[in-house]
């Protein structure tokens, strides 16, 4: 492993807890349930989709299904595509426009 993965590896140690894994898979399960159920409902409720939410919505889901599964990419620039901080944020967001 390269001196960059480790870095990288060290950044998301924190993030290894199986409490942050579930919380992120209940998150994740719920903003699908939603969208598959109602779509239009869902995106009503968060205020439309477009093209950049789209892209943003699937890829947050993508990674942090990854993420919460115990998936741990190896290569560096893998890392940080699939980061939990960042799809944790995205997600933060797509919940709060969902209930606000």
């Amino acid at each position: 492993m390269n001196n960059i993965s480790q870095k990288m590896t060290d950044i998301h140690t924190p993030m290894d807890r199986a409490l942050f894994r579930a919380l992120f898979f209940i998150v994740v399960m719920f903003h699908i349930s939603m969208f598959m159920w109602e779509p239009r409902v869902y995106a009503d409720k968060i205020g439309g989709f477009n093209l950049l939410l789209t892209v943003l919505f699937t890829w947050s889901l993508c990674s942090a299904l990854i993420y919460s599964v115990g998936f741990k990419p190896i290569l560096w620039l893998w890392q940080l595509l699939f980061s939990p901080y960042w799809s944790g944020i995205i997600l933060a967001y797509f919940s709060w426009m969902y209930f606000s």
